[in-house]
C-alpha cells in the first residue's frame, strides 16, 4: 500500500519532544515553539464562557456579524477599506493558507527561504511546483525585488498561475518590510501578475506598531491571512481569517467556500461568538496591544544583544517573537566536535544543555548554513503585563529563565 509521505510539522514535533524530555525530568530552556506568552484578554475569556452553550453550525464563511467586525477592525488597523464580503473565517489560519493554495490548479508557488515550516509542504500537497526564492543574511532575509524578478524571468515563463507566499513580521526571523520595500516589490508582482498570499498573522505585534499591509499597496491580487493566535494569545482556540482582494473573481470566493464546506464546515460557533469581543478595537485593547509590543521588543532586544556580543550573526527583531541565529562564525569549532549541520547543532544543544531551538532546515534553509530559530516566549505573559510598569529591569526580570538558557547556549558554543 502507498500513502502520502509527509513528515510532521517541525515546530509541533519539537514541542512534543520537549514535553517528553521535561516529563522525564530534564531541565529545558524552551526556545523552539512559537506560542504567544500572553493570555487572551479577560473580557474575551469571559465572552467565551458566556457562549459555551452554542452548538450550532454557522455559515461556512463565518458568522456574518463576525465578518463585519473583522472587516471594520482591519480597515482601522491596516488603514485600508475592507468589506465583510471579502472576509472568510476558519478554524485557524493554517487551513485557510492551504485552501487558498488548493483552489489553484498546477500553479508555481514561490516561497522565500527561510519561511514558515508549512508553506512548501502545503503547496506540494496541493500539487504545485515549489520554487525557492533565495534570500541572504546581508539583505535581512528579505525578498529582493531584483532577485525575484530574475527568478520569474527564468522559471516563471510558463502560462500557469504564480503565487508568492510572503510572511511578515517573519517566522523564523522576526523581521518585516517597510512601505518603500513593499512598493519596490509590488512593481515586480504587478509586472508578472503574481497572486500573493500575505501571511500577516504577526502584523499587530510589529514592535513599533508600524506594520504595512501589502493589500494596501498591491490590492488587486493580495490575499491576507490573519487570526487570533498571536496578538490575542489564543492559538489553541483556532480562529483564522482570510481577506480576499476587493475585486477578487467570484469563482475564487466560490471555490474557497466550496472547499471549506467539504473539509472543516465552519469554525466552532463558541469561538466565533467570543471573537466578536476580541475584534472590538477600543482603548483597552489598544493599550494591551501596546503593552505586548513593548514587552516583546524589550525582551527580544536584550536577547539579541547578548547573542550578538557572543559572536552570533543575528538581526535585531522588528516584530513577533523570533530571532534567526546564524552560527557560521563557529563552523570550524563545531566541525571539530563532529557538528556540520543545523540538525546536529540543535540536537547537541538539546541533549547536552537542554536548549531547544528549531533548525533552519525546517524553514527551507540548507543544513550546512548552520541556522536555527529562537522563539523568545518562555515567560509569564500575564505577570509581565501586570508588573512591567513597576519595574525598571522588566526585560531582565521576566526573561530571567530565557537568559539562563542563552548563557548555557553561549557557554556550549565557546
Amino acid at each position: 500500500m502507498a500513502f502520502l509521505r509527509l513528515a510532521k510539522s517541525g515546530t509541533l514535533s519539537l514541542n512534543e519532544r520537549s514535553n517528553r524530555l521535561e516529563r522525564a525530568g530534564q531541565r529545558l530552556y524552551r526556545f523552539g515553539f512559537g506560542e504567544s506568552p500572553f493570555p487572551p484578554p479577560l473580557r474575551v475569556q469571559a465572552a467565551l464562557q458566556a457562549v459555551s452553550h452554542r452548538k450550532d453550525y454557522t455559515a461556512v464563511a463565518g458568522l456574518p456579524e463576525l465578518r463585519e467586525k473583522i472587516a471594520a477592525f482591519h480597515s482601522e488597523v491596516d488603514g485600508r477599506p475592507v468589506a465583510a464580503a471579502q472576509v472568510l473565517v476558519a478554524p485557524g489560519s493554517k487551513p485557510l493558507l492551504y485552501n487558498v493554495m488548493r483552489v489553484f490548479q498546477g500553479a508555481q508557488v514561490f516561497v522565500p527561504a527561510p519561511c514558515w515550516v508549512s508553506y512548501a509542504p502545503q503547496a506540494r500537497i496541493a500539487g504545485h511546483e515549489v520554487i525557492a526564492v533565495p534570500t541572504a543574511y546581508e539583505a535581512r532575509w528579505r525578498v529582493d525585488p531584483a532577485v525575484l524578478d530574475a527568478l520569474l524571468e527564468r522559471r516563471g515563463t510558463a502560462q500557469q498561475d504564480k503565487l508568492l507566499v510572503l510572511n511578515y513580521p517573519g517566522n523564523p526571523d522576526g523581521l518585516s518590510y517597510s512601505r518603500a520595500e513593499l512598493l519596490a516589490l509590488a512593481e515586480v508582482l504587478r509586472r508578472h501578475r503574481l497572486w500573493v498570499i500575505a501571511d500577516e498573522i504577526y502584523g499587530l505585534l510589529h514592535h513599533r506598531g508600524a506594520h504595512v499591509s501589502l493589500a494596501g499597496i498591491y490590492p488587486e491580487r493580495t490575499l491576507v491571512t490573519t487570526g487570533l493566535s498571536k496578538w490575542c494569545g489564543a492559538g489553541g482556540w483556532r480562529l483564522g481569517a482570510l481577506m480576499l482582494p476587493p475585486q477578487a473573481p467570484p469563482a475564487l470566493h466560490a471555490a474557497l467556500v466550496g472547499l471549506a464546506s467539504e473539509t472543516y464546515s465552519c469554525a466552532a460557533a463558541p469561538i466565533q461568538a467570543a471573537a466578536l469581543t476580541a475584534y472590538e478595537l477600543d482603548a483597552e485593547l489598544q493599550a494591551q496591544l501596546a503593552d505586548q509590543r513593548r514587552i516583546l521588543a524589550a525582551i527580544g532586544t536584550l536577547i539579541h544583544h547578548k547573542l550578538q556580543r557572543a559572536g552570533l550573526r543575528v538581526h535585531p527583531p522588528q516584530g513577533g517573537f523570533y530571532l534567526l541565529l546564524d552560527f557560521r562564525a563557529f563552523a570550524d569549532g563545531l566541525a571539530r566536535r563532529g557538528i556540520t549541520s543545523d540538525g546536529e547543532l540543535c540536537d547537541g544543544l538539546l541533549r547536552e544543555v537542554g536548549v531547544a531551538l528549531l533548525p533552519g532546515t525546517a524553514f527551507g534553509m540548507a543544513a550546512d548554513a548552520l541556522t536555527a530559530r529562537l522563539a523568545y516566549v518562555d515567560f509569564d505573559g500575564q505577570a509581565a503585563l501586570d508588573g512591567w510598569a513597576a519595574r525598571a529591569d522588566g526585560a531582565a526580570h521576566y526573561a530571567a529563565r530565557m537568559l539562563q538558557g542563552i548563557e548555557r547556549l553561549i557557554d556550549w558554543l565557546h
